[in-house]
């Protein structure tokens, strides 16, 4: 059996261990969890850390569970929060668990056999407990001062912390006593920020049920340059296609820093340490050609997406850096081709300027002021330095018209290698 603490450490997947932990892994093959937050309908590129945590542990040869918080996304975790954050109705709840279920079942074996992956609602066990049997069962075993001593209530305590979120450490150290005494889990595990929530379910396991469980948390990842990990100027970065397009996920990861990327390849993908150290030597011999970034994207899209959509993605950003083709502009969604060509010069013209077609060269400088310019228009054409949709013109008295269009509304147009435009109709 493969040693998963040692795994986790040789990748940087390791900051706390409770003792005797890792001789309880090596010793037996162990459940352990890890809970997810069903505050959205996806998973983002931040819970890839203990998605990928739960990974190691199965294919060590332990059985991973990993929670769904039903429950305790109607209290809300205080943990690294500055303020109080908005309660989620049951309905939208359980919709957004049944989503992140799909994404779990993406990365985990939950076909039949002793360490297969389970998914557990802490609803299923907390909606008929009432509030005053929890304060009997749970509440008297746990002392306000061990829960004052806690990171999370401490940094709360200028700012306020409401009962509600005081509690959190009580309701998520029952799921730990709960899954321990009756699906037979010794393990809990976590990002950083969760060791003290993790610990008060050990302690409760102690003091109420007389056993014994472990902890062990990863690092929070934070990049090179001090901003958080998983967010982009436009936002988080999901691991649903809808919300970040496989393109801009493989450019999250190709965009990453030199320093960076030697952290995210050995955290997010399942390369050997051998195999790893060989790409390192590669890329640092020519990191212009950024080898381990590549890599890194290559790998997490087509797990996270499918090879299809890898594919696709560096189908398209192959367009524009000029090796595109037509058809592959053609195929681009609209989502793909605006993330694309993000931060190339716009211009807008009338759909009415359109409808009875507008001669080339008039479409490039009157109507779209891209050449200042007929002569110029007329000069770069017949050098066979324009493009249309990227296929080049050469006919001067070729026409623009709606049948141009790109998702109807749209007219990329090149100028010489690396000038493009792109002409939106109103």
């Amino acid at each position: 059996m493969k040693n998963f603490v040692e795994e986790l450490r040789w990748r940087g997947m390791l900051q706390d261990i409770m003792p005797g932990t890792e001789e309880l892994l090596n010793k037996e093959s162990v459940s352990g969890y890890i809970g997810f937050d069903p505050t959205s309908d996806s998973l983002g590129v931040g819970n890839l850390v203990q998605i990928m945590t739960l990974l190691h542990f199965q294919q060590c040869g332990h059985k991973p569970i990993a929670l769904v918080g039903g429950a305790t996304g109607m209290v809300g975790d205080p943990s690294g929060k500055s303020a109080e954050r908005n309660l989620l109705n049951e309905e939208t709840l359980q919709f957004n668990l049944a989503s992140q279920k799909k994404q779990l079942e993406k990365f985990l074996d939950f076909s039949s056999g002793a360490n297969a992956a389970e998914i557990v609602n802490n609803y299923d066990w907390f909606k008929d407990f009432k509030f005053l049997d929890f304060i009997r069962e749970v509440g008297k075993h746990i002392t306000v001062s061990y829960m004052m001593a806690k990171d999370s209530v401490q940094s709360r305590l200028e700012t306020g912390m409401s009962f509600t979120e005081f509690s959190y450490q009580l309701v998520q150290g029952f799921d730990f006593y709960f899954l321990w005494k009756n699906n037979g889990i010794k393990i809990q595990m976590g990002g950083s920020d969760q060791w003290g929530n993790i610990v008060t379910g050990t302690e409760l396991i102690r003091r109420k049920g007389g056993g014994e469980a472990f902890a062990l948390t990863t690092p929070l990842i934070k990049k090179a340059d001090g901003t958080k990990f998983g967010k982009t100027e436009s936002g988080n970065v999901w691991l649903d296609a809808k919300k970040t397009s496989p393109y801009k996920f493989n450019q999250f990861w190709l965009n990453a820093s030199d320093e960076d990327v030697k952290k995210y390849i050995r955290i997010f993908t399942l390369m050997k340490k051998e195999e790893i150290e060989a790409m390192e030597k590669e890329h640092y011999a020519a990191p212009h050609l950024r080898i381990l970034q590549k890599a890194l994207a290559k790998d997490i899209t087509i797990r996270v997406h499918s090879e299809n959509e890898y594919l696709a993605a560096v189908e398209a950003s192959e367009i524009l850096f000029g090796k595109g083709t037509a058809e592959a502009l053609n195929n681009l969604s609209e989502d793909d081709l605006l993330s694309v060509f993000e931060g190339v010069p716009q211009v807008e013209i009338e759909k009415s300027q359109l409808d009875a077609g507008i001669n080339m060269i008039e479409f490039l400088s009157d109507t779209s002021q891209i050449f200042p310019s007929r002569g110029e228009a007329k000069k770069m054409l017949q050098g066979g330095g324009v493009a249309i949709n990227k296929t080049k013109v050469d006919d001067l008295n070729r026409n623009i018209s709606s049948s141009d269009l790109l998702k109807g509304k749209y007219i990329l147009i090149q100028k010489g290698k690396k000038n493009y435009y792109l002409v939106r109709i109103k």
